[in-house]
């Protein structure tokens, strides 16, 4: 059985305005976005994934192997990467 631990990732808009308007160059990181999450829901056990209504923050909950891989996982989001997006990742406990 592996050793996996939990965490919570929440992901926010590096600018303001991005809810109200997205750039192009966002709107294609975006939908890179989806695609990564669509290739990680494969490889990883998410327990939740979703926006804000107000689009304020993303948050997903997921267990990885170390806060390290976690924190990697979330770096090599298209929307981190391309600075569209800044991630912060803690270790978590679900407790019910």
């Amino acid at each position: 059985m592996e050793n996996r631990s939990t965490f919570i990732c929440l992901i926010r808009p590096s600018r303001p305005g991005f809810v109200e308007q997205m750039l192009p160059e966002e709107e294609a990181a975006m939908q890179a976005h989806a695609a990564y999450l669509d290739q990680l829901l494969s490889e990883t056990r998410f327990f939740l994934i979703g926006p804000c209504l107000d689009r304020a923050v993303g948050i997903s909950i997921f267990e990885a192997e170390s806060l390290e891989s976690a924190r990697q996982m979330m770096a090599d989001d298209p929307t981190v990467e391309r600075g569209v997006m800044t991630a912060e990742v803690h270790p978590f406990r679900i407790s019910f």
